[in-house]
């Protein structure tokens, strides 16, 4: 998601919230142990972030922060001390981007993400991206998508059944995929007209060859591209997470204000309306605790993420 489509989301929360349509507010949920969410965008009131993870059971995250907002972040940092780490974004192509990159990261930010720009993931820009995340020993993660949510999107980090060529020559740098057609991929059949395919598996997605093939390249579970992702096809999500459970990491991308759902609406995306009304850490939670034994879940919402990060360990 977008920072400056988050903001407005939710600046908008009160008004969107009659047509969320969510359910009354339940318990926070049990996940068996501590859980880190891997994708929560830093929100206006960082005290936010952590009142959606009390309702969603999450104990700990890591907050998506742009390059200004670093100090709120550490701010939020300061006031839930152990419950927090920090992401750095800025645009690959901006010129100061490698500078405000490597600040951020010596001044204790733990990787490079969410990057959602208009650019191919060859490209000269993300290439310097990849050469500093090596550089600084941070993972990178890129929202990969190529249909529109609205008339007018343009596609993010393209170039995506090329990007075996990217992963090879960039051994040292680890990749994280998030986003539409990086989850559409775990099948062969991607149909192009819409971002979010259900119905079964075909076998021999790229991104199933890729995370198998590749030992840099891991999986975000976040948001709806991720939810759908696990969703439509059970038979196959208990061999997918069972195969690629030490490359699998849970996040939510979730805007909902309370961890239950409250404040938000689909309207800048109504491919997603089927999580309309719904905490997407919840959702996504549950299906990986559906789908998988206690070990992997364990793995996939705590472990992956605190070795590959470095964080809460």
């Amino acid at each position: 998601m977008q920072r400056r489509t988050f903001l407005k989301t939710a600046l908008a929360a009160g008004a969107a919230a009659p047509f969320a349509h969510a359910q009354p507010a339940s318990p926070a949920p049990d996940w068996g142990g501590s859980v880190i969410d891997t994708h929560l965008h830093l929100r206006p009131d960082a005290e936010a972030c952590y009142t959606h993870m009390q309702g969603c059971g999450v104990s700990h995250a890591l907050l998506l922060t742009p390059d200004s907002g670093q100090d709120r972040a550490r701010q939020a940092m300061e006031k839930r001390p152990g419950h927090f780490a920090r992401s750095v974004s800025t645009n690959p192509a901006a010129p100061d981007a490698a500078q405000k990159l490597r600040s951020a990261l010596s001044a204790g930010a733990v990787s490079i993400g969410e990057l959602k720009f208009h650019l191919d993931l060859d490209s000269p820009e993300m290439t310097r991206v990849y050469d500093i995340a090596a550089e600084m020993r941070v993972p990178v993660m890129m929202h990969i998508q190529v249909f529109p949510h609205f008339p007018g999107e343009l596609p993010y980090n393209t170039k995506f059944p090329e990007f075996d060529k990217v992963l090879k020559a960039h051994p040292k740098t680890t990749f994280i995929g998030h986003g539409d057609f990086f989850w559409a991929n775990i099948s062969s059949n991607v149909p192009l007209d819409r971002g979010y395919p259900d119905g079964p598996v075909k076998p021999g997605g790229l991104t199933d060859r890729f995370l198998s093939d590749f030992p840099n390249l891991y999986g975000d579970l976040s948001a709806n591209s991720g939810n759908n992702a696990l969703s439509r096809d059970p038979a196959f999500t208990k061999d997918f997470l069972l195969r690629h459970r030490a490359k699998l990491m849970f996040g939510s991308d979730c805007s909902c204000s309370d961890g239950n759902g409250a404040g938000i609406s689909q309207g800048n995306n109504p491919e997603a309306a089927r999580l309309s009304g719904k905490c997407v850490a919840r959702e996504t939670l549950a299906v990986l605790k559906k789908n998988s034994s206690p070990e992997v879940f364990r793995q996939i919402t705590w472990s992956n993420a605190v070795k590959l990060y470095r964080i809460f360990s």
